[in-house]
């Protein structure tokens, strides 16, 4: 394994809709030695040849079994000891969120949490499937102890993670309920590894397309790459790339350095 890794994150909102709009361009250009994507909303049967075998590689995805919904994938350069697909609860599994990869010196979790905006079920579906992945990745933890878990966790942590916390106390993203598992998960001594390095608002890695908030910059930060604290020495960077297009997000990275 290489000593130095960049690993990127990106919920593309769609691969097959991202693909037509310079993403192949910017895969080639960035080439992170680990890409995790979410909202992919395809199967593997539906996409092209280039969009499963890209470069050199290794692609492995999980879709909902509902089409055109949710949905992760992972390219990888590195090959992974093992690779899961969900986290062994059915009723979360069936959305296509989670897909881990061992790569025995750290676990991966490329992960992408519910949303909680069609209502109060879903925003409890959404908190009880932080407590069922949390409690699974908790107990691989006692065996591992250098895990990643990154994605879109679909949640603003503080008020410095979106450009308006008053007027969206009530909305789901920043409700209480969701901000006290960032709580809870920070609290398990897992680190915000954008936060560790920049304390600066204005941040963001989610801007509505329907009220064109990313031209005013109106954003949320609810992406993350969050690691555990055995992780921590050895992580050298975490950035937020807002100019790059193509989706409502724009992609995170981490960089790595296990020598």
């Amino acid at each position: 394994m290489p000593t130095a890794l960049r690993l990127a994150c990106w919920n593309v909102n769609g691969l097959r809709a991202i693909w037509k709009k310079g993403f192949p361009r910017w895969f080639a250009n960035e080439q992170p030695d680990i890409l995790c994507l979410q909202e992919t909303k395809a199967h593997p049967e539906q996409l092209e040849d280039e969009m499963v075998h890209f470069m050199d590689y290794r692609s492995y995805f999980f879709a909902a079994q509902k089409k055109g919904y949710s949905g992760v994938a992972t390219y990888s350069r590195l090959k992974p000891l093992n690779v899961r697909y969900g986290f062994g609860v059915p009723r979360f599994d069936a959305e296509g969120r989670v897909i881990e990869l061992d790569f025995g010196d750290f676990l991966l979790f490329n992960v992408y949490f519910p949303n909680g905006g069609r209502g109060p079920e879903r925003v409890q579906f959404k908190l009880e499937f932080y407590e069922a992945l949390f409690q699974y990745i908790q107990e691989l933890r006692k065996q591992k102890s250098r895990i990643i878990v990154c994605g879109d966790y679909n949640t603003a942590h503080k008020e410095i993670d979106l450009a308006r916390p008053k007027e969206n106390e009530k909305t789901s993203g920043f409700l209480p309920e969701e901000r006290a598992w960032i709580d809870r998960i920070v609290n398990m001594h897992y680190v915000d590894t954008f936060r560790h390095f920049n304390q600066q608002p204005g941040w963001y890695t989610y801007w509505d397309q329907m009220t064109r908030a990313r031209e005013r910059n109106v954003g949320w930060r609810i992406d993350y790459f969050f690691v555990t604290s055995e992780l921590m020495p050895y992580v050298s960077a975490a950035n937020i790339y807002m100019e790059v297009m193509g989706s409502d997000h724009c992609p995170i990275d981490l960089h790595l350095k296990l020598a």
